[in-house]
């Protein structure tokens, strides 16, 4: 696999827009200092999908996103759960619903999606195709800017306080964001890798980021047929 960019070793990237379409995140180490700040288009949220795709090998717990406000440092984040083997935690606005039977193997590629509803506070979670039931969370109230987005690091403040221990190792990408819950054809399309409407709040193919730490860029590892 051909190296195409090492970024910033112990130093911070100025934030670029770039299409990484093919391309990945690698954490190659597990650290409280490396990660990657997304810039999304826009602050205010009152619904929200959010899909990647990761690949890890950890058992511990670890950070698979993490949206920050200023009051809530949870404002958005998916979280595996170690403690329970199967289990996937979403945390909006400080709280939080856990999905459990979730098939999260390790050293395998998964796509994940989560779609939240500030007018039904309805929260689902989506892995590899199969849907969750829909779990109860937050109505009524918007996620509101200044927001901070990072990959690889669980903000315990409002763009900071990492801790090893919830820190993600392994790859990530096609990362996106919507400010609306979107149809699940338009998730089963994303998790078949097929045509779909891209994020309109964070765009794989536009994204603006900033990589703080040793986080490489590299092309993304696929099967060959």
């Amino acid at each position: 696999m051909a190296l195409l960019l090492f970024l910033a070793v112990l130093t911070v990237c100025a934030a670029t827009r770039q299409d990484l379409y093919g391309q990945m995140f690698t954490f190659p180490q597990e650290t409280n200092t490396a990660h990657v700040r997304l810039i999304p288009s826009r602050q205010e949220k009152r619904a929200t999908t959010i899909c990647l795709r990761s690949f890890t090998d950890l058992r511990r717990s670890h950070v698979l996103f993490s949206l920050a406000t200023p009051s809530t440092d949870n404002g958005f984040m998916i979280f595996k759960d170690s403690d329970m083997l199967d289990q996937i935690n979403v945390h909006i606005r400080n709280y939080y619903v856990y999905f459990a039977g979730q098939n999260y193997k390790l050293s395998t590629w998964h796509s994940l999606c989560s779609t939240w509803d500030s007018t039904s506070g309805l929260v689902q979670l989506w892995l590899d195709g199969k849907p969750s039931n829909l779990r109860l969370i937050s109505s009524g109230s918007s996620i509101s800017g200044p927001i901070i987005i990072v990959l690889g690091q669980d903000q315990d403040s409002h763009g900071g306080r990492f801790v090893i221990a919830d820190s993600f190792m392994g790859m990530l990408s096609d990362v996106h964001m919507w400010d609306y819950v979107i149809s699940p054809c338009e998730i089963q399309n994303y998790m078949e890798d097929l045509s779909f409407t891209p994020g309109n709040l964070l765009n794989w193919g536009a994204l603006e980021f900033q990589v703080i730490g040793t986080v490489l860029i590299e092309d993304e590892q696929k099967s060959c047929n």
